[in-house]
């Protein structure tokens, strides 16, 4: 938020204290005016031409920054990605385990990425089959994001909740 004499524009296009349009006048009319009231000029957007300026209340220019601070931090809170490791040589109770598991982190709201590890090519088709096998299983609490990926070592799948 720029303030006062740190307004490079030529011109501004003023709002008032009670939000009155006062039109688009000279910076130096703009900031008279300000101090003739006691307020500050607050330029609301650079974007356009010329800009637009408020005049607000120094306490008020203040609290309003704040307010929009405050704003800016509720953004809608970015899912935490969970991952799950696994390999091909689990038992089967292991594996139903982490499965239960990818489904409560699923209905909590969090992403999961499945990390199968796996050893060589062989493998590497086997545990891409498990990674499609799992899908399916979590497909009423997820959805995939990404395919799924036979890297070297792993296969990745991550799985988005479902809202």
């Amino acid at each position: 938020m720029i303030k006062n004499e740190k307004i490079k524009a030529a011109e501004v296009h003023v709002t008032g204290i009670n939000g009155e349009d006062l039109g688009i006048m000279s910076t130096r009319e703009a900031l008279a005016l300000a101090k003739q009231y006691k307020v500050d000029l607050v330029c609301t957007s650079l974007m356009t031409s010329p800009p637009p300026c408020k005049l607000i209340g120094a306490g008020a220019a203040k609290a309003e920054a704040q307010q929009d601070k405050k704003k800016s931090g509720k953004l809608p809170d970015k899912r935490k990605v969970k991952e799950i490791r696994l390999t091909l040589q689990m038992e089967d109770h292991d594996r139903d385990t982490k499965q239960a598991q990818a489904e409560r982190i699923l209905k909590k709201g969090d992403s999961v990425k499945l990390v199968i590890q796996v050893h060589g090519s062989k493998e590497g088709a086997a545990g891409k089959e498990w990674a499609e096998q799992l899908c399916q299983a979590l497909a009423e609490f997820g959805t995939k994001t990404t395919g799924v990926q036979v890297s070297g070592k792993q296969v990745v799948v991550q799985l988005d909740p479902k809202i």
